[in-house]
């Protein structure tokens, strides 16, 4: 049969999704992380892939979902926690801007699974199904084998316990718990992530009426974590808005690279730190380096990393700042403190044997 007979809807998608097929995940397998060092991945939104020389893999906030998909009724959920934070009704034009880098179901290896908060682009059923089904195991601090656990605070075990999940795989955490995996020590901080304070379980005209109410414990529904690798302190604030409280982590953790969700807010939404409040923050967390996240996902909060690039180079004299930011990109590695100095990333551009071959060209005259 030809081409044209074989091609179907199934079969595009099954070709062409998810797009990096297991580029990545071949990438990460094959990783040999050195001593003394750390490697991270961007897997988009604020979700990371950490690799330590001990040979611990661990996920934070891995997520393979979408946004909007059609326009269907053109409104909003009424108790969608953006409606509950100012009142709109019209759809979030949301749509996912990011391929898929990382291919769920090709996991052939993860220690733990993290998640800092339990919003729709931080958590992932698929994945959870595989990790899952899969059998796969991991260690403990003793070397004794061990399923893979699932961590997060506990709207985010809720969750996954509802997905499917077997309770005794979770373990609720709450700012000042201590967990390990492998080689790295996990510290459980504080979130500011205000917009999880105004997320209700019903989204319908049913919803929880906030108003006037003193707001659940933020700790039930978020956290912030410090990753405490053989490379370096590793702090990863989830959705977090600014808070004065950086400060006092600032002051209580020796912190080397921050992570921070920025993007360009909407006229009536504050869902996500500024460009200033990237800065504030790393300057707060006296981190070594700032990296901007989640930005890249939504095409209705997309932001231009080079305001924070002018900003900091206008500020960094007079401030005194002793970090500096680094611009990833979604699916790229950043090893520390091996590239601690960089500033920007590309992908690798290939050709590195360029000329190392015969050519086949009919003159070299055409070069």
């Amino acid at each position: 049969m030809s081409k044209i007979d074989n091609s179907t809807r199934e079969s595009w998608i099954l070709e062409t999704f998810p797009e990096w097929g297991t580029w990545l995940n071949e990438e990460i397998e094959q990783e040999t992380v050195q001593p003394n060092t750390v490697a991270l991945w961007w897997l988009g939104c604020t979700g990371l892939w950490i690799k330590t020389p001990g040979g611990a893999n661990v996920s934070i906030d891995l997520w393979c979902g979408n946004g909007k998909r059609t326009h269907g009724d053109g409104k909003m959920k009424v108790g969608h926690q953006m409606a509950n934070m100012c009142g709109a009704r019209m759809m979030q034009p949301n749509l996912r801007a990011v391929p898929f880098v990382l291919d769920p179901f090709a996991v052939k290896q993860v220690d733990a699974v993290f998640a800092t908060h339990y919003h729709q682009d931080h958590m992932d059923p698929n994945y959870a199904a595989h990790v899952i089904k899969s059998g796969m195991m991991t260690t403990d601090k003793n070397g004794t084998p061990m399923p893979v656990p699932f961590i997060g605070p506990q709207k985010s075990v809720d969750t996954w316990i509802q997905w499917g999940v077997p309770a005794e795989r979770c373990i609720v955490v709450k700012p000042g718990d201590v967990v390990t995996v492998k080689d790295i020590e996990v510290i459980v901080t504080d979130s500011f992530d205000r917009t999880c304070l105004v997320t209700t379980d019903d989204t319908t005209e049913n919803r929880e009426e906030l108003t006037g109410i003193c707001p659940i414990d933020m700790d039930e529904k978020a956290v912030n974590y410090l990753f405490k690798t053989p490379g370096g302190n590793l702090y990863h604030s989830g959705d977090s808005h600014y808070s004065i409280y950086f400060a006092k982590h600032g002051k209580d953790f020796d912190i080397d690279v921050a992570f921070g969700s920025y993007g360009e807010n909407p006229i009536g939404m504050a869902d996500k730190m500024t460009s200033v409040d990237i800065l504030r923050m790393a300057e707060a967390l006296r981190c070594k380096v700032v990296i901007p996240l989640h930005y890249d996902v939504w095409t209705n909060f997309m932001a231009d990393t080079h305001e924070i690039e002018v900003l900091y180079e206008m500020k960094r004299h007079r401030l005194d700042y002793q970090f500096h930011p680094f611009i990833w990109e979604v699916g790229g590695k950043y090893v520390y403190p091996t590239d601690k100095d960089k500033r920007q990333y590309h992908h690798r551009r290939g050709f590195e044997d360029c000329f190392e071959h015969p050519q086949n060209i009919p003159f070299r005259s055409m070069l």
